[in-house]
């Protein structure tokens, strides 16, 4: 919530600060997890690899959730409707936690058809499907442990989500070399050490919403059909444009199959470096939706505007400033991650080429997430779809017919550039551009 006479600027760097943190944490840990299983040889990491796009799929129906639970709670409070928000929580908790628990078992079922259609190697099906189960299972409270940062975020509160990612991390961190190596359990066992991090931030958070007074079990069925009706009406557009990049990823993947088990493992990893790199991005698209929705609902445009505006500048600088930062340090910075020292070649060479287009992405996600707090869902869809199948996909398969490996990277740079212009000027013609001629009278902006 704004404090009264708090500048724009100082509420955004408020909400994002506990976010930024609490990101940070979770990707840090999850590199350090890859750090581990690379030590583990080109075959593990490879599996991880093919794990990512499946993995980018849970999170997609998750975020989408999110996304809803942040809308639907904030605009209740908004309204003084407490009780009301209180009963959309516990519905979000139990909606979330029974969709995503039924994809994992679907996942499970057809984790040999996935593989193969992804293009992995029947040597890997062994160490996937004793991978995959206590992954799943990790997922799953994961899962849990999100939908209960959107409860809080709705609320006003990103302090604790932030306190709570970072212990996760961190017993995340301490419990890997344990699991996999002490107790040998190699590769199943970074799930292992997950399951038992996320355990415990869930305990945590279902503590704390039961002491706050954040959820209450709706009072009858009516109430019940109400609400899952209002959460299906932003769950739908706002999970469909959350699923396109994992199934894009999953394409991509399967276009970097072709190039070998070593591009395959390499790309994994680029891929979460890319993840670590987006941090900031990342926390700015969780905090700056509940400001731009009570902006919003006081039909004050200018100010959405000057927002966006702030945000964007930011990201763009800072992507340009981290890429240069991996560019000088990705020879060292591979050798670390990886043993194997082709693959770790190759993670240099992405490491030279594809960060310089991350402003860009950046810019593309900004422009998602303002798009879905400014009730305009279906837009949001649009720019993901373009993104990435207009622009990113495209333009690596391309790269890598033409050029190969080296081909595919400067494919995914071009992809990401073109994708950032493309989200900027929708987001001006078909969000700003309609709510500036909504403009009544009187000067304020009906949306």
């Amino acid at each position: 919530m704004s404090k009264p006479g708090e500048s724009l600027g100082r509420q955004l760097y408020r909400m994002t600060w506990p976010m930024l943190i609490g990101v940070l944490a979770t990707m840090s840990s999850q590199l350090v997890d890859s750090a581990y299983i690379g030590q583990l040889g080109t075959q593990p990491l490879a599996a991880v690899g093919f794990t990512i796009p499946v993995f980018q799929l849970i999170i997609g129906i998750q975020v989408g959730l999110g996304i809803a639970t942040t809308t639907i709670i904030s605009t209740a409070l908004g309204a003084g409707k407490q009780g009301n928000a209180r009963q959309l929580g516990s519905l979000v908790l139990a909606t979330g936690g029974a969709v995503v628990f039924v994809l994992c078992l679907l996942i499970w079922a057809g984790q040999q058809l996935i593989l193969s259609a992804l293009g992995a190697s029947e040597a890997l099906y062994p160490l996937v499907r004793a991978y995959w189960l206590p992954w799943l299972g990790s997922c799953w409270l994961g899962a849990m442990l999100y939908f209960g940062y959107s409860i809080f975020r709705a609320n006003g509160k990103t302090m604790l989500p932030g306190m709570v990612m970072v212990l996760t991390s961190l017993l995340n961190i301490v419990l890997d070399p344990l699991f996999i190596f002490v107790l040998d359990m190699g590769l199943a066992g970074a799930a292992w050490a997950t399951i038992c991090a996320y355990g415990a931030g869930c305990l945590i958070l279902v503590v704390s919403m039961a002491r706050l007074r954040l959820v209450q079990l709706p009072g009858s069925v009516a109430r019940i059909r109400a609400g899952l009706k209002r959460l299906i009406s932003f769950v739908v557009p706002s999970t469909l444009s959350q699923l396109v990049p994992p199934l894009s990823a999953m394409l991509a993947t399967a276009i970097v199959a072709v190039n070998g088990e070593d591009a395959v493992a390499a790309w994994g990893l680029g891929s979460r470096i890319e993840l670590m790199s987006i941090i900031v991005v990342l926390a700015l698209t969780m905090a700056m939706p509940p400001m731009i929705g009570r902006l919003r609902g006081s039909n004050d445009l200018e100010q959405i505007r000057l927002l966006v505006g702030k945000a964007v500048k930011f990201v763009v600088l800072w992507q340009l400033i981290l890429a240069a930062l991996l560019a000088a340090l990705s020879a060292p910075l591979s050798r670390v991650l990886i043993s194997d020292g082709a693959t770790a070649a190759i993670l240099a060479e992405y490491l030279w080429l594809v960060p310089i287009s991350y402003g860009a992405l950046g810019l593309c996600m900004i422009m998602v997430s303002v798009c879905n707090a400014m009730g305009k869902p279906r837009l949001a869809l649009v720019i993901s779809a373009l993104r990435l199948l207009g622009c990113y996909l495209p333009l690596i398969w391309l790269g890598s017919e033409l050029y190969g490996l080296r081909g595919l990277f400067f494919g995914a740079t071009f992809g990401n550039v073109l994708a950032g212009l493309m989200s900027w000027y929708m987001y001006k013609k078909h969000a700003m551009e309609p709510a500036a001629r909504a403009m009544g009278s009187s000067g304020r902006v009906t949306i």
